[in-house]
């Protein structure tokens, strides 16, 4: 009787495995083959229940049990056994379409047979191709159990509980478990590379509910069961080993097809409405309604190779299939590693024999479990096939040895141990090889041994990375409900919940401890805003009924209780900045910060006034409707240079200026000086610092010079006319000190007629003769001619001084005090005819 073919297509969560499972069991023999060594494994566990130990194989690459009387073997598809079996099931055969793989699978659905029963599994798309080279099969469509649905988008931390986020990169998963730990206490970590043993580790916290969100790459879409509710997709966008491309409808169904458990209905979604990694309105259609496009064409690759010679080999394997459903399968890695390895004439010479250019073709074989890239990986297989064909045909047991020792540590990060099981799986191929070690058995359970040791040390790795316990138990312990965690705000401004340091509240700025983001989740953070809010609002009340002398200005930023709270910026002029409230009191409700706002402006209005009352007068004038357009421009320029400019740069506005309004610049304080227009009081330290703070706000501030100084050696900070020092020779003097002399020269002088100045009041301040030659230079007076030695202003003596007679020294504006002492020898300079 011939053996019967069954093919049960269908969508995820039909039960098509768990069938299979049921009629292996029911035949004397079997062999089922697995995409996944996951998926074989986890198969492999539940036959094993129902068998005994005893009866059932586990075959992959990496792994063999085969107790003497297996008679249920699982397998991954390339590692299925050619040995006769009542039962064979081939599963997710749809992955005929795997460009790397893919040839795998159509070779089993073409050539492996039970000898009573032979089931084919995958999806519905599938039928064409069953149709055409399967002709005798029975189709049997299983329909879904429960019902799939599109959610919509979510964010990952508005996720429902139960959910599996799935990613399609290491990084992106990690980030993604990162995030869940903030947010939602932990997550498990689900991926293709993980060893079983860390596999099932995690998805056991997972089912147990330590943790309520699974990460995973898409290996969960083959076939993993686990109780998840909802699938949400962190992209839909993978690199399939040769580009980046967006995933197929089938395989975005295959994935979102986890939600669910057998007739509880789940939902799938995505973690963003708009961009690339958004549904389209016809895939959310296609997934719901199961309705994919057929498979047309399967990758095929010979699979009864030629061995007679290497040429042989590659020129079999390249063979393309009869036209018609079947592809050429695009070069895999093996045959790419066999292609470099045949341009080596030492390969060639080793090669020579059928069974030596299988043996070859078998190192080839070995996968790149590492993801070195073709050349690294194609010197390791040389390497590997170059012991397999000299002396005694076997991997050295030193080299071996030495190497999986390396391996047995669990030190480092996830990612670091993460590599060393990549690592070990390669050396465990090795050793599953029955004739590549003098010892293979030996081998493999040393491979076997570290591998579970990397894996129990990366499952812990993985725990102690993503998994928050601690959060986790509160989030059940309080429910939803953030405000009912005790929280605590220290006499220093620190945040506690629970007497755990989360950050700190300084002024209105909350700032996470960073000891804090190992072990505090966005819970805790939660709950302390909604405390903080409260104490926010406490401080704002405080700061608007705070009286003056709590305010400070800080170069540009106003200060209460040692925080910034606004900042000034430019305004319309330089008397009148704009007060910008920091951005840490947005936190604040609307009214409060108007009144706080206000407070401020009220407090700063006041500052100016008693500090700057000419730049606020000045200001007032330039914007006087009623006063003349010199006046407004004299006002409005010496306003925006802070109160203090040279004379000769308003010469003409200040020639046209009446006498009235020259009274008026005289009551605002301004100094209209024979040099420079200033106001006297800007000069103090007090005034002077609010000077340069306004002036910063537009750019112009400079250094200010030290506190008292009357001259400064030229070049020093704050030796500039714009802090109030006219630079003089080598040195710079005061303004103000500028202006007395200049009186003084004015009043000592007679008409044109050579006077000689006691040097007493310069030397008093400080002034060296070459500064007060300069000065009386610029005062518009030259030194007198010498007519003998014996006149005043000989040789020894301190040079006459004449007025140049083209235009007069300009008088103060401001009448200069009676002077007395130096002032009043300054005033008794004699002049000569």
């Amino acid at each position: 009787m011939k053996a019967a073919v069954t093919a049960v297509l269908g969508p995820t969560n039909t039960g098509k495995t768990h069938l299979a499972v049921e009629r292996m069991c029911a035949h004397s023999s079997g062999i089922m083959g697995f995409p996944l060594r996951l998926l074989a494994r986890e198969v492999y566990d539940r036959v094993v229940k129902l068998k005994g130990v005893d009866s059932v194989a586990l075959v992959t690459g990496e792994e063999k049990i085969v107790p003497p009387n297996a008679r249920w073997h699982l397998c991954t598809v390339e590692s299925m056994p050619e040995h006769d079996a009542a039962f064979v099931a081939l599963d997710e055969a749809q992955l005929g379409t795997d460009a790397e793989r893919g040839h795998v699978f159509t070779d089993r659905l073409l050539r492996r047979r039970g000898r009573e029963e032979t089931m084919i599994l995958g999806s519905e798309a599938l039928r064409p191709m069953v149709r055409a080279l399967v002709p005798d099969a029975e189709i049997i469509v299983r329909p879904r159990f429960s019902k799939l649905s599109y959610a919509g988008a979510k964010k990952i931390s508005r996720l429902p509980k139960r959910s599996a986020i799935v990613a399609f990169s290491a990084e992106e998963v990690y980030a993604v478990a990162e995030m869940l730990r903030r947010l939602r206490g932990g997550a498990a970590v689900v991926m293709g590379a993980l060893s079983p043993r860390t596999r099932n580790a995690q998805v056991a916290m997972f089912q147990a509910g330590e943790v309520d969100y699974l990460v995973a790459t898409d290996a969960i879409g083959m076939g993993l069961n686990m109780d998840v509710a909802h699938v949400a997709f962190a992209g839909l966008s993978k690199f399939d080993g040769r580009r980046s491309r967006r995933l197929t409808v089938a395989e975005m169904a295959q994935i979102a097809g986890r939600a669910g458990r057998h007739q509880r209905d789940g939902t799938f979604g995505g973690v963003t409405e708009e961009g690339p990694g958004a549904f389209l309105p016809e895939e959310v259609f296609a997934i719901e309604e199961h309705r994919f496009p057929r498979i047309e064409q399967l990758y095929w690759r010979n699979g009864e190779p030629d061995y007679a010679s290497v040429d042989a080999l590659i020129a079999s394997l390249e063979r393309r299939p009869e036209p018609g459903v079947l592809l050429a399968a695009p070069q895999s890695t093996d045959l790419a590693v066999l292609k470099r390895m045949a341009d080596e004439p030492w390969v060639r010479d080793r090669s020579r024999s059928p069974a030596m250019v299988k043996r070859l073709w078998a190192a080839c074989g070995l996968p790149d479990f590492r993801k070195l890239g073709l050349d690294p990986h194609t010197r390791f297989v040389s390497r590997i096939f170059g012991y397999l064909s000299e002396g005694r045909g076997v991997v050295p047991n030193q080299w071996f040895a030495d190497e999986v020792t390396r391996l047995d540590t669990i030190a480092g990060d996830v990612e670091t141990i993460a590599g060393r099981i990549a690592a070990i799986r390669s050396w465990a191929y090795i050793a599953q090889r029955p004739d590549w070690l003098a010892d293979p058995a030996a081998g493999a359970e040393r491979t076997k041994t570290i591998e579970e040791r990397l894996s129990d040390g990366l499952h812990a790795s993985l725990t102690q990375r993503f998994v928050d316990k601690r959060t986790t138990a509160l989030i059940r312990q309080i429910g939803a409900d953030a405000s009912l965690l005790p929280v605590v705000i220290g006499p220093e401004g620190e945040v506690l919940v629970e007497d755990h340091p989360i950050g700190r509240l300084d002024g209105f700025r909350f700032t996470v401890d960073p000891a804090a983001r190992a072990t505090d989740r966005r819970l805790l953070l939660a709950a302390a805003e909604k405390h903080l809010s409260g104490e926010r609002r406490r401080r704002g009340e405080a700061l608007v009924a705070a009286e003056d002398a709590a305010f400070h200005l800080v170069d540009d930023a106003i200060v209460w209780n040692g925080h910034a709270v606004a900042l000034l910026t430019p305004g319309p002029s330089l008397a009148r900045p704009q007060l910008k409230l920091d951005r840490d009191l947005d936190c604040l409700a609307k009214p409060q910060r108007e009144a706080v706002a206000a407070r401020l402006a009220t407090w700063f209005a006041a500052m100016l006034g008693r500090h700057l009352p000419a730049l606020v007068a000045l200001a007032e004038a330039a914007r006087d409707p009623q006063a003349t357009p010199a006046l407004r421009v004299v006002a409005g320029e010496l306003e925006a240079a802070g109160g203090l400019m040279p004379r000769l740069a308003l010469h003409e506005p200040l020639d046209a200026l009446g006498q009235d309004e020259r009274k008026r610049l005289r009551r605002i304080g301004v100094t209209i000086g024979a040099l420079d227009l200033f106001d006297p009081r800007l000069l103090k330290p007090g005034a002077a610092r609010w000077r340069q703070a306004l002036l910063g706000v537009r750019g112009k501030s400079g250094a200010l010079p030290r506190e008292g100084a009357t001259v400064l050696p030229r070049g020093v900070p704050g030796a500039q006319l714009a802090t109030g020092f006219r630079p003089l020779a080598a040195q710079a003097v005061r303004v103000d000190l500028v202006e007395r002399i200049a009186r003084a020269a004015h009043d000592a002088r007679q008409g044109r007629k050579p006077f000689v100045p006691d040097p007493a009041l310069a030397t008093s301040m400080g002034i060296v003769p070459a500064t007060l030659e300069r000065l009386m230079a610029e005062l518009g007076f030259r030194t007198a001619p010498r007519q003998n030695e014996g006149e005043a202003g000989g040789r020894g003596e301190a040079p006459a001084w004449v007025w140049r007679g083209r235009r007069p020294p300009q008088r103060a504006e401001r009448p200069a005090p009676s002077p007395t002492g130096a002032f009043a020898a300054l005033a008794a300079w004699s002049g000569h005819g």
